[in-house]
């Protein structure tokens, strides 16, 4: 058998290309209105950065017409967001009911037709036509005064940094449809005494769409030790050819039967998963029930095929991984449950050494990994077999989310991983190392500050801005310590957004 991804092809999403305009122009001006939105949707759509189809609707013209393709995109599964651009001048007031019906991601696209201003040849003709500069305007002010979340791109769409400020929201907003559409299953509670893994899963549905709901761990041990032995038979093979295997866990070897109960666990879980609809899962060392391992390789290839994860019952950070799988899709680099750990304190060479227990994702890893056998001094089981790597040298972000009683907020903090110093012979799990943006203390004290989580995500696919995109989209606050974070600033952002949303939350 053959593990199956569960990351959905972002090529067969949709985000629709709105273009605004208005009946006063006459047939020619609104019919190269249309032709020229065209190409602007057509060069979004061949960009190779965006990842999802971008599907161009007819001119906008009339408050009806606008009302019924944002209620349209509300209703399409495949859509998942809207970008608008007004080419001509649109008068606001005719987006009132359309903007308040929609319920999806949107874009506004603030670029226009010609990149350069044809000086020899300009007239009022083409200023009537080519008048974006202060549609667009008009567009930007009935967006604010109605409050709609919204990303602004400003710029023309040859421009680079233009599309790649489109895939980033794209991204985004993939993730909120995933995010929208997710069934969670936690195996047991929460670990116990702990805070940062709490939270309000009846908030969290509200404002994420995100469905969190528990099971009994003996229901996964009931489907664990029901699976057939020829199918934990051909799991086993597939372990053999894709990892490099310890002697003692190979067919023969000492351990061999401890290989194949971590193969049983797999299927296992992935049948409980996949019969389920759940595309996310915590589990909890302190509540193991029947089973015979704490899950970790398990776990591993399930994180590495698109499922999200989160440990001691950590719904929100399963979430999280989820999310990022799905924003990071056709990317290479992965995304995983991460923890900091513990540091390197030499002066001027600070970093910090991030694992888990057993259960970090090997897509962070382009080599080749390491499939072995160790005791674990906590949960009181038998040795899990786990993957044993060291995540690949390059950028990456670290995310927490953390629920803050009146609103959940998302930290994220750029960083770069490096090569180990040493070997590390006595640490055998996956792991990372790396050196926080813009420096380690003024990292580790604004994360203190702004009370992250210990458990988060590592993302070695999109960078900072699909996550604040993606915390636009979901509403909720979003603080990113990166090269021009200071812990001044920093500590005013915090203060200033705990007033911003309390009060936008109203009486």
């Amino acid at each position: 058998m053959t593990a199956s991804t569960v990351i959905p092809d972002l090529a067969a999403k949709q985000v629709w290309f709105l273009t605004g305009s208005q009946d006063l122009y006459g047939e020619e001006t609104l019919r190269q209105v249309a032709e020229q939105s065209q190409e602007i949707a057509r060069a979004l759509e061949e960009s190779d950065a965006v990842p999802v189809a971008v599907v161009w609707k007819p001119v906008l013209k009339d408050p009806a017409s606008i009302r019924r393709v944002m209620l349209e995109a509300n209703a399409a599964d495949d859509v998942i967001g809207v970008i608008a651009w007004m080419h001509t001048f649109s008068p606001a007031k005719m987006w009132i009911a359309g903007l308040d019906a929609l319920c999806k991601p949107l874009l506004h696209l603030h670029t226009q037709a010609n990149v350069a201003l044809p000086w020899s040849t300009i007239d009022f003709d083409f200023m009537n036509l080519n008048q974006a500069a202060h549609g667009d305007r008009e567009f930007g002010y009935i967006q604010t005064r109605l409050g709609i979340a919204r990303k602004t791109v400003v710029g023309h769409v040859s421009n680079p940094a233009v599309t790649a400020g489109v895939a980033s929201w794209a991204r985004a907003a993939a993730g909120w449809d995933a995010a929208r559409n997710l069934k969670l299953a936690r195996f047991g509670d929460n670990m116990r005494f702990v805070a940062v893994t709490e939270g309000d899963k009846t908030e969290a549905e509200l404002r994420f769409g995100v469905q969190v709901n528990t099971w009994s761990v003996n229901e996964l041990a009931e489907a664990v030790h029901a699976v057939p032995p020829a199918d934990v038979d051909a799991l086993v093979d597939e372990y053999e050819r894709a990892y490099d295997v310890v002697p003692e866990l190979r067919s023969g070897g000492g351990r061999h039967d401890s290989l194949r109960y971590g193969a049983a666990v797999e299927l296992g879980l992935r049948g409980f998963l996949e019969a389920g609809g759940f595309r996310a899962f915590t589990t909890n060392f302190e509540d193991l029930g029947a089973l015979r391992q704490l899950p970790g390789l398990a776990v591993q290839r399930l994180m590495a095929d698109g499922y999200g994860f989160g440990a001691e019952g950590d719904w929100k950070t399963a979430l999280l991984v989820r999310v990022a799988n799905v924003m990071g899709a056709g990317l290479p680099g992965g995304a995983s449950l991460m923890e900091d750990y513990t540091y390197h304190l030499v002066p001027g060479q600070e970093k910090i050494l991030g694992a888990h227990m057993l259960e970090v994702s090997p897509s962070l890893t382009s080599r080749r990994v390491s499939l072995e056998i160790h005791p674990l001094g906590i949960g009181g089981r038998e040795d899990p077999v786990r993957l044993v790597f060291t995540a690949d040298p390059g950028p990456a972000v670290v995310v927490a989310l953390s629920d803050m009683r009146d609103r959940f907020r998302l930290v994220a903090n750029t960083v770069t991983n490096v090569p180990l110093e040493e070997p590390v012979p006595n640490l055998p799990v996956g792991r990372a190392l790396w050196e926080p943006a813009p420096d380690f203390a003024t990292s580790a004290a604004a994360w203190l500050t702004a009370g992250a989580a210990h458990h988060t995500v590592m993302a070695t696919t999109v960078g900072i801005e699909v996550f604040r995109d993606f915390a636009e989209m979901a509403g909720v606050e979003f603080l990113a310590i990166d090269e021009g974070t200071t812990l001044e600033d920093f500590q005013r952002q915090v203060r200033w957004n705990a007033a911003y949303h309390r009060l936008a939350q109203g009486i």
